[in-house]
């Protein structure tokens, strides 16, 4: 029977394949959009999508690495790569803003009319159609598997999306109603929505890379469920955090002083089958301390 763990696994592999097959297929329609329109806009959205395949590749590759078992060298697993590939994407995006940023201006300073708009806004659609299909998976292997990687490309996809219809927007400004003026500040509108994207990114990696604990109703649910099970006492020195996949729950436990090592050890071992039920793919570290503790 398929684990919980490989089925998250798979799920995070193909979503992975799938952002790359979905970056190649945009890459390709806006070039030849950008030809046809010459809209800076369009542009912004083809160099976007460029650098989505980057960063989409450098997911997949991290997510391989991340979901290999640990081993002699790391033994706690390699889940941070995750949290590599998401600095390393949120690089990606800045990049990708200034230099949006600069063909914005340059596109202000010498305005120039959009050619053959329809085909921009068909493309934009098409795009806007293909985006929606993959962010809509990507959410739901997000909600399976809390993957740091997998969030990360979801969120600048999911930007995409605006960003595609703020193209729209854009090309009938321009094209139809004369606004030649609409291509360039729509192109700076969507390098800000970027940056704030590429900031996102950084705070999901950094919260993983710095160890930083589950959330508080997390950590209260945790204690609730423990303080629930027979002859536990309390619950202290409750700390948690994530790389990739993995949790880790380290605890200690009061426990009454007249129990035996063997008692102790049960009530230990069905605390974590209970954590356990709660992060299936989690490790838990459960210390028995002695209550009331005996006195120097």
């Amino acid at each position: 029977m398929t684990s919980q763990a490989e089925k998250n696994s798979s799920l995070m592999r193909f979503a992975t394949y799938a952002a790359v097959f979905v970056a190649i297929s945009l890459i390709a329609v806006k070039s030849w959009a950008y030809i046809a329109t010459d809209s800076v806009s369009i542009l912004s959205t083809l160099v976007d999508s460029v650098l989505d395949l980057g960063a989409s590749i450098v997911n997949l590759l991290a997510v391989r690495h991340a979901l290999t078992p640990a081993d002699d060298e790391h033994r706690f697993g390699h889940g941070k790569a995750e949290a590599l590939a998401g600095l390393f994407q949120s690089a990606f995006i800045v990049g990708s803003a200034i230099f949006l940023l600069l063909q914005a201006a340059e596109r202000l300073v010498h305005p120039q009319p959009i050619q053959a708009g329809w085909v921009g806004i068909g493309v934009m659609i098409a795009s806007i159609v293909l985006t929606l299909f993959l962010v809509v998976f990507q959410r739901f292997v997000i909600r399976q598997t809390k993957s740091v990687a997998i969030s990360a490309d979801y969120l600048h996809y999911a930007g995409d999306l605006l960003v595609n219809a703020s193209v729209i927007l854009a090309i009938i400004l321009s094209a139809q109603l004369g606004w030649i003026m609409a291509d360039g500040v729509f192109a700076i509108g969507i390098a800000i929505y970027i940056s704030y994207n590429a900031w996102s990114i950084i705070r999901m990696s950094f919260a993983d890379l710095m160890d930083e604990e589950l959330p508080e109703e997390d950590r209260q649910q945790i204690i609730d469920l423990v303080l629930t099970q027979k002859s536990v006492m309390g619950v202290h020195e409750l700390r948690t955090r994530r790389s990739g996949q993995k949790v880790f729950i380290q605890m200690h436990i009061d426990l009454p002083a007249s129990l035996n090592l063997q008692e102790a050890h049960e009530i230990s071992e069905t605390v974590e089958m209970e954590v356990l039920k709660l992060y299936p793919d989690a490790e838990a570290i459960i210390h028995q301390d002695p209550y009331p503790a005996a006195t120097p």
